[in-house]
């Protein structure tokens, strides 16, 4: 019984900052890779972070230097760390998480509930 919960959206005002958590609850060996998405109304979904198990990370155009993924292992849980915030990053932010329930076992993906993200003057 998996859980993904995203947590630490809000409002920001631009050049603001905000740091979103997704957490894994449950009986779990561990995450493998973790991604952040976002969608807007009206705009398709859009893949802003990508992280690995082995600390591989890659970023969408529009975040990168201003978005930074991180995982604490010890807590199953990943951050999204977002700085210098600006309009056009309003959206619901969801995470995706590739779990691991044994060593050896097989992988299988989890969406979170998604968290708002709201950014206005």
């Amino acid at each position: 019984q998996v859980q993904l919960v995203e947590s630490g959206g809000g409002l920001a005002q631009p050049g603001g900052s905000l740091r979103l958590s997704c957490a894994a609850s449950g009986t779990i060996f561990g995450l493998d890779t973790v991604d952040w998405y976002r969608q807007a109304p009206g705009k398709e979904l859009e893949m802003v972070a990508h992280s690995t198990s082995v600390d591989t990370t890659d970023y969408a155009d529009s975040v990168k230097g201003r978005f930074t993924i991180s995982r604490d292992n010890a807590k199953n849980t990943v951050y999204l760390q977002m700085n210098n915030l600006q309009l056009e990053d309003t959206a619901t932010y969801s995470c995706y998480a590739e779990v691991r329930f044994n060593r050896q076992g097989p992988i299988v993906g989890y969406w979170g509930r998604g968290t708002q993200v709201t950014v206005s003057s």
